[in-house]
């Protein structure tokens, strides 16, 4: 046993395991013992204590430099969030005679440290001069001994887990631009992660360590709000346009962001380790335009509800723009989308955005007329969509309960559900999020329930007979009630307003190709395939079918299904 000196240059246990899912641009091979460490922060508020840390995701191997100003020895460990006992730590210095030592050790209890039977860290350099010591070295996200701690997260059993944490961004020099993201997703765990979402923190913001449930008991850990890179279940990765990107390195720039990734675990397997993420890439080479993400849609919690046995149902969520400048602190220039991503889960067939100007319906920003949950990608508009100050959006959301016999709640279990839609958009402001939600007590009255609260409201829908009639009412009261919009900025600041929903008139269709159905008769002159479909014109004229001769096109299932969820309307 090696007991601890009574007065230590530094015994530091730091929670590592916030590192792993860290975003990180793409890198052939784990750092060597004199190449340059990515990732730096100081440790303590004096600034005394300083790491550097770098890691390869193939390889599985992280790598640390600690450099504190003192003499003497220094260590660094990682412990879990309730308990120190048990922790794993590296311990090193440099020996009055110039010779140094170095171990991988445990904590045995608060005041002992053991050595491993195993040593797993590997040394890679260790000094000491006038003012610093510092120790580098490299071990693996999971070793077989059962003293070190595993950097990874050990998905727990749950159905559903929102496991959130707090990451440092890259520290440059200048300002750069993030102009691409990838999911990186651990083999054989692609279906349990459901989604990652990064979201932008404000400098002043005071941010808890470690990782914990995203909307748990601790309130810090949902901090952050604004949105500015996600991945969900069927995307890929996904490239700004070449005049667009997320700006770092300024002071106006965020320096932390918060990483939530959604699990689901339906099967409720044990032992699963993961370390997904998100991949950045960033350039010095700077693009016109700081992008921004405008999340709208339904506030999620508590008011959400979809009845059972629906064959339809929609919901709401309503944004009124004209706080936004007095929110942004600055005028708000003109805002211009240029991409979207789409967000329910299993109940969820159909979503739209749609745009109002002075009280009048001006456009469908966008919009998926067949929704499909397992492929859900940032998907980029036809042409760009303008959003000015005053301007309304509001988000529609088709669901579909047949399958169940009880109430559908919002809230983060991929059984519950959402109606989310987030804009990409420049140029950026301090707007993070814009959503509405039903004045929950007036739809319980109108379905004969009494109510004096929202939480009544709520609770009185399970009392409701949930007839196709009713399910009907329960719609049209949703959509007549006063919606409460909710306003945040990336600084937390909330600001709350009012409003009505308005008619969505449909989007006429344009122009579409129809099918002779692929049978030759016998009176037939022309072989199977497409024409254009006369179009109507004003006055008396017509349009002169054109014939278009097919040559050889087939759509299997699954290209066809890939085809319906892309169509996107702007009008």
């Amino acid at each position: 046993m090696l007991q601890t000196p009574g007065a230590m240059a530094c015994a530091l246990l730091f929670r590592l395991l916030l590192l792993m899912a860290l975003a990180a641009p793409s890198q052939g091979n784990g750092p060597g013992p004199t190449s340059r460490l990515r990732y730096s922060r100081f440790l303590d508020p004096s600034n005394v204590i300083f790491l550097r840390w770098d890691f390869d995701l193939e390889a599985e191997i992280i790598t640390f430099e600690l450099q504190v100003r003192t003499a003497g020895w220094v260590g660094l460990g990682v412990t879990n969030r309730y308990t120190n006992v048990g922790s794993d730590l590296v311990v090193g210095g440099v020996l009055p005679d110039g010779n140094i030592y170095f171990s991988d050790q445990h904590l045995v209890d608060e005041d002992t440290l053991a050595e491993d039977g195993s040593q797993d860290a590997e040394l890679q350099g260790l000094t000491e001069d006038a003012v610093y010591t510092t120790m580098r070295f490299s071990r693996p996200f999971r070793s077989c001994d059962p003293h070190d701690q595993d950097i990874t997260f050990l998905i727990p059993e749950d159905d559903t887990t929102y496991a959130c944490t707090f990451l440092p961004l890259p520290i440059v020099s200048k300002k750069h631009h993030i102009y691409k993201f990838e999911p990186k997703l651990v083999h054989h765990n692609e279906t349990m992660v459901h989604h990652i979402l990064v979201y932008a923190c404000g400098n002043a913001s005071t941010l808890p360590t470690g990782i914990s449930d995203c909307y748990g008991a601790d309130p810090a850990f949902s901090l952050c709000s604004q949105v500015i890179m996600g991945w969900a279940v069927g995307g890929t990765s996904y490239q700004f346009p070449d005049d667009v990107g997320i700006s770092l390195g300024t002071p106006l720039d965020p320096q932390w962001i918060r990483l939530e990734i959604h699990y689901s675990n339906f099967h409720n397997l044990p032992g699963v380790y993961d370390s997904s993420g998100i991949r950045m890439y960033y350039t010095a080479t700077l693009r016109k335009y700081d992008m921004g993400v405008l999340q709208l849609g339904f506030f999620t919690f508590p008011i959400h509800f979809i009845p059972p046995g629906a064959e339809s149902f929609m919901s709401y969520g309503l944004c009124k723009t004209e706080k936004f400048e007095e929110m942004n602190g600055a005028p708000v220039p003109d805002i211009q989308v240029f991409g979207y991503l789409l967000h329910t889960h299993l109940a969820g067939r159909a979503l739209q955005a749609v745009q109002y100007r002075n009280g009048t319906q001006f456009r469908t920003i966008c919009k998926d007329d067949s929704y499909d949950f397992n492929l859900q990608e940032t998907r980029d508009l036809p042409h760009l969509v303008e959003i000015k100050p005053g301007d309304e959006l509001l988000v529609e959301c088709h669901y579909q309960t047949l399958d169940r016999d009880s109430l559908t709640f919002g809230g983060p279990s991929t059984v519950n559900e959402m109606c989310l839609v987030f804009l990409f958009y420049y140029p950026r402001n301090n707007i993070s999020s814009c959503m509405g939600y039903p004045d929950i007590i007036y739809v319980a009255h109108e379905m004969g329930e009494e109510a004096s609260d929202p939480m009544e409201g709520m609770m009185a829908m399970n009392n409701v007979e949930w007839t196709p009639e009713n399910i009907k009412k329960a719609e049209k009261a949703c959509k007549e009630a006063q919606q409460m919009v909710i306003i945040k900025t990336i600084d937390e600041i909330v600001e709350n307003t009012t409003g009505w929903i308005s008619e969505i008139i449909p989007t006429p269709r344009g122009p579409c190709l129809e099918s002779s159905g692929g049978k030759v008769a016998p009176q037939d002159k022309i072989p199977a395939g497409f024409r254009a479909a006369p179009m109507a014109l004003s006055g008396s004229e017509t349009a002169t079918p054109r014939h278009l001769p097919l040559a050889a096109l087939f759509f299997g299932q699954g290209a066809l299904s890939w085809l319906l969820a892309t169509l996107q309307v702007g009008v």
